[in-house]
């Protein structure tokens, strides 16, 4: 079968605040590599004229667009926080530029909330493709994988249609909270 793969880069900050990795408490940032893998949801032969799955610029535009406009130089934070509070009052019109996530924002976390994020995109446009699968890289030296079906993965309760389950450019929903 045949798989689309493609790659973009973005700068992030993030922090983790829940006590497992005391180094990561105070804010930093990496330069991160995403790399999801496309598959047709319905695999064909070629038909000997396009010869092609679905063209890349129509794959991966909206990935990329979400990407270049909305994670690029995002902090990320776990929903629970206290930045976000002094985000909030001090600094309102910087919400929007952070990624909230439930729990820490792991690269574990991200793997998963962009794979569910990248499959609303391809969903809302058609459903021709499918992740089958997505590389964070967030070092040159750690990545994650993930291949699976995000619902079974992220921590349970979570609420329907959180940012990373629409096929929108949001990465948070800090306004539904204020």
């Amino acid at each position: 079968m045949f798989g689309l793969v493609f790659s973009r880069r973005f700068s992030m900050a993030h922090r983790l605040t829940s006590g497992l990795s005391e180094k990561c408490a105070l804010p930093h940032g990496h330069n991160e590599t995403v790399t999801v893998r496309l598959e047709a949801r319905r695999p064909q032969r070629l038909d000997g004229a396009a010869n092609m799955v679905e063209p890349f610029e129509r794959a991966k535009a909206r990935w990329h667009g979400w990407i270049d406009s909305a994670v690029d130089h995002a902090f990320q934070v776990n929903a629970a926080d206290p930045l976000l509070g002094w985000f909030r009052q001090h600094e309102p019109a910087r919400a929007a530029r952070l990624l909230v996530t439930p729990g820490d924002p792991t690269t574990e976390m991200l793997a998963c909330l962009m794979m569910a994020k990248v499959s609303a995109f391809l969903a809302a446009d058609g459903g021709v493709l499918r992740c089958a699968s997505i590389r964070l890289e967030e070092t040159p030296t750690n990545s994650v994988t993930f291949d699976g079906d995000p619902a079974g993965f992220l921590p349970a309760g979570l609420p329907d249609g959180a940012w990373w389950q629409r096929a929108d450019a949001s990465i948070n929903d800090l306004d539904a909270r204020l």
